[in-house]
C-alpha cells in the first residue's frame, strides 16, 4: 500500500473533499506544487485554478477560486473562498463571465476597477482550463 497523507478541501460554504491521498497538486502564488506525504511544512497562497488528489491511483480534480494551503507532514489544508469538483463546474457561467471580463477591459468610456475585472478574468479562464483538463484526462 502507498504512503497518504490527509488532505481537507474546503470553501466558505462546506468541505468539499476529506480523506487519505497519495499525493496532491496546486497552483500557489509563487508556482506549481507538488505534495507527498511527510513534506515539508509550508503556509502559502493559491491561485485562482486546479487542485488535483491522486486517490488510490486515480487523480481526483477540483477548482478553487485562491485561497490558501497549508502543509504539515501528515495533513494538508486547503482553504478556498469557492471550492468545487471539477465536473460541477458551470461551463456555460464561466464563458459568460470571461466574455464580459473581457469586454469590461475592453470598453474604455466605463468607469471601473480594472483591477476586479482583471481577477474576474483570471477566475473564468481557470475554470475553463479545469473543464477542459477534466475533458482530456476523461478520454484516455
Amino acid at each position: 500500500m502507498a504512503m497518504t497523507i490527509h488532505v481537507d478541501i474546503v470553501s466558505a460554504e462546506k468541505e468539499i473533499f476529506s480523506g487519505p491521498v497519495e499525493a496532491i497538486f496546486a497552483s500557489a502564488v509563487m508556482g506549481e506544487l507538488g505534495i507527498y506525504p511527510r513534506h515539508t511544512p509550508l503556509l502559502t497562497r493559491l491561485k485562482p485554478g486546479e487542485v488535483r488528489v491522486l486517490v488510490d491511483g486515480k487523480e481526483e480534480q477540483f477548482y478553487v477560486s485562491g485561497g490558501m494551503i497549508e502543509v504539515q507532514p501528515s495533513v494538508v489544508t486547503i482553504l478556498a473562498d469557492t471550492a468545487m469538483r471539477a465536473n460541477d463546474v458551470d461551463e456555460a457561467a464561466a464563458l459568460e463571465a470571461k466574455e464580459n471580463a473581457e469586454r469590461t477591459l475592453k470598453n474604455t468610456d466605463a468607469k471601473l476597477d480594472y483591477a476586479e475585472a482583471q481577477a474576474k478574468l483570471a477566475e473564468a479562464l481557470a475554470q475553463l482550463r479545469t473543464v477542459d483538463r477534466m475533458r482530456k484526462g476523461q478520454s484516455h
